[in-house]
């Protein structure tokens, strides 16, 4: 059997009684330390059993068998579908959230680490002589190894290292407030480029009409049977019709480049055609219990771990009033020949203890403590302003969804209303029983109807995506 070769020199080793003072004094300051910050509490938020506007809305499953997924999916939209899946890899606002949030990692990791002793290699080689004697001269060889270590006797670094574990959670939330946000924003713009394109459709179709009534007037004009005005009228009502559709057409193109940036994408390198199929989907939206919100909203999961974090700055600052200790031990050799460098029979050792305590610093340690807590009183009503708002937030959408599902069904009517009247105006016209101006009037009036009842469809669409953003993301039965 093969066997690895004894290593051609000797560690060092420490004396028994170095050692054991080690040990001793290590173990002294673990027993002794205790934590010198306040415990944490979750701050208190409104008590609400219900939302005002909710009525009779559809009520979410329970919160354990919900969680954040692809809410845009609830839209049956496949561009979308497309499009927001998009997001989460390329927008440049979620990288940096992203960026951020690995920062915090990183930093959680490096204050962690001050609670562990710091391990050192050191060696060095050093030529001396006398000039009295120039012949004779020597080279020393050092080697050691040294440690040292500050015990955390009141929890200081603990408190910091806490702190900066809320600050990463937090950083975790404010990413997922940046992609939800994200996303609810290119839903948005994409939905309400769809909406552009359903309008010039409409609007195509109603100049379509435009012109048929150009030329029944023209015909009547050739005829004898009008005057010029009614041409002119039907020309005026023709072009701004026109005019109207490029402005829809400049709506458009803004709504296309804001898609493209959200999506990472120059806008000159991303086009969205038409969707000629494309139909309108009005979610339902299931709202669960007001406490729900408060697990669901990532927004306040980071306000609540910054409070967290706030109050670990006290402890913090509590600390500072206590003496600081550091430990520092090294054991090593020193020969004047390498080859004895790891193989000498002595060891030179050292242990150290050290303390240190302020005694007058001017009230700067008061004026810290105060500081910390001022801005863990901040940090809490923060939080309560965010939590305010988030209930602000879903009945604000709750109450916009209801009028708005209500005022299509009225939309409807005055639209089918108004084309039957459009209707009727023109087969009256075309018999000589009333003038132009009527016709126009009508149409104009359905145009109006029509155009009411698209955008009300749109916004129904729209405050959908809000009421999603507003109880923190979508869902998935389980």
């Amino acid at each position: 059997m093969y066997s690895w070769p004894e290593p051609p020199f000797k560690t060092p080793t420490m004396p028994d009684h170095f050692s054991k003072l080690m040990g001793s004094v290590a173990m002294g300051l673990l027993i002794t330390g205790c934590a010198v910050g306040p415990v944490y509490e979750r701050p208190a938020a409104p008590d609400v059993a219900a939302y005002k506007e909710a009525g009779d809305w559809v009520n979410a499953a329970p919160a354990d068998a919900l969680e954040r997924g692809p809410w845009w999916r609830l839209f049956n939209d496949a561009g979308l579908n497309d499009l927001a899946a998009r997001v989460e890899v390329s927008n440049q606002n979620v990288a940096a959230a992203v960026a951020a949030y690995a920062q915090a990692r990183a930093l959680v990791a490096e204050q962690r680490a001050g609670l562990f002793p710091s391990v050192t290699l050191g060696g060095g080689a050093n030529r001396s002589g006398t000039a009295a004697q120039s012949g004779r001269s020597g080279t020393n060889f050092q080697a050691s190894v040294g440690a040292a270590w500050e015990p955390d006797v009141w929890g200081r670094l603990q408190s910091v290292a806490n702190g900066g574990a809320a600050v990463a959670a937090a950083s975790a939330a404010d990413l997922v407030t940046a992609t939800l946000s994200a996303q609810g924003e290119l839903a948005i713009n994409y939905l309400s480029l769809r909406q552009q394109d359903a309008q010039q459709a409409l609007l195509a179709s109603t100049m379509a009409g435009y012109r048929r009534t150009l030329e029944i007037a023209q015909n009547r004009y050739a005829a004898g049977i009008v005057a010029k005005t009614d041409v002119l009228q039907a020309q005026t009502q023709l072009a701004n019709a026109r005019a109207d559709e490029a402005g829809l057409r400049r709506t458009r193109a803004q709504l296309e480049h804001a898609i493209a940036v959200l999506v990472g994408l120059a806008p000159g390198n991303f086009a969205l055609s038409a969707s000629p199929d494309w139909k309108p989907s009005v979610p339902v939206v299931p709202v669960g219990v007001p406490s729900v919100l408060l697990q669901r909203r990532p927004d306040i999961a980071a306000a609540e771990r910054r409070v967290a974090n706030a109050n670990e700055q006290i402890g913090v600052a509590k600390a500072a009033y206590y003496p600081s200790f550091n430990l520092n031990a090294s054991v090593g050799t020193a020969t004047s020949r390498v080859a004895e460098l790891f193989s000498a029979p002595a060891a030179i050792w050292s242990l150290g203890l050290s303390a240190a305590q302020v005694l007058f610093k001017g009230g700067a340690l008061d004026a810290r403590l105060e500081g910390a807590r001022a801005a863990h009183a901040q940090a809490v009503a923060r939080y309560r302003q965010v939590v305010l708002s988030a209930f602000q937030n879903v009945e604000d959408q709750l109450s916009s969804a209801s009028v708005l599902q209500a005022q299509q069904l009225l939309r409807a009517d005055a639209s089918t209303a108004a084309d039957q009247v459009e209707q009727q105006v023109l087969n009256r016209y075309r018999s000589g029983q009333i003038s132009l101006t009527e016709v126009i009037t009508a149409q104009t009036t359905a145009l109006n109807a029509r155009r009411a009842l698209a955008q009300v469809t749109a916004d129904r669409q729209t405050t959908a995506v809000a009421l999603i953003q507003s109880l923190g993301g979508g869902w998935r039965n389980e």
